[in-house]
């Protein structure tokens, strides 16, 4: 019988070694002590996973993946978990779905518009990393002003942990392990085309 803490490759992640990955995260102490310069990230995800470092597995693994597919990823974990935040957040994932479908300028900026009237929700957030994953953070007719490299992934990591936590919070530990398979399906398939599918 498999282990269920074992992860399998994850194929759209580009770093070669978690090392690289994890140098711009911030861990736990423990998790810290897992990482070893060689690692592949794939292994020190499953490492996390084995010991039960959820939210270090989740911020992980935020940043590992492409930034469409950590979008798509937050999608799928907040479907999964229930979280039911009202309309607005309902408006502010499907805004997001879509931009991880197709991460056109225009569904970036309705993304935006999404994230602004559902603030405070996890919904909100993953709208949010999708509009922060490039162009300008400025109006259109403003001086460009580009989001920072780990915006995306930091906004979908609070967005997978609120999910985590919005209901049932002592179920969080299962809930994470739902995630990182997620996730490690977002890594290794193909995402959706059309209307956030």
């Amino acid at each position: 019988m498999a282990n269920p803490n074992t992860v399998q490759a994850l194929a759209k992640v580009e770093a070669k070694t978690a090392a690289e990955i994890c140098a711009a995260i911030e861990l736990s102490e423990p998790a810290r002590k897992l990482l070893d310069q060689q690692t592949p990230p794939a292994d020190y995800l499953a490492k996390l996973n084995e010991a039960g470092m959820g939210e270090d597995a989740v911020r992980f693994l935020a940043h590992a993946l492409p930034k469409r597919e950590a979008v798509w990823w937050a999608c799928q974990c907040i479907r999964e978990a229930g979280v039911d935040s009202g309309e607005a957040a309902k408006a502010a994932l499907l805004a997001a779905a879509v931009w991880a479908s197709d991460p056109s300028e225009q569904n970036r900026r309705a993304a935006h518009a999404a994230a602004e009237k559902a603030q405070g929700t996890p919904e909100a957030l993953t709208a949010l990393g999708a509009f922060l994953s490039g162009g300008s953070m400025t109006p259109p007719e403003a001086p460009e002003v580009k989001p920072a490299e780990d915006f995306t992934p930091r906004t979908v990591a609070g967005a997978v942990m609120l999910a985590a936590v919005a209901a049932e919070p002592e179920k969080a530990p299962q809930k994470y392990r739902r995630f990182i398979d997620l996730g490690v399906q977002s890594a290794n398939q193909p995402l959706p085309k059309g209307k956030g599918a």
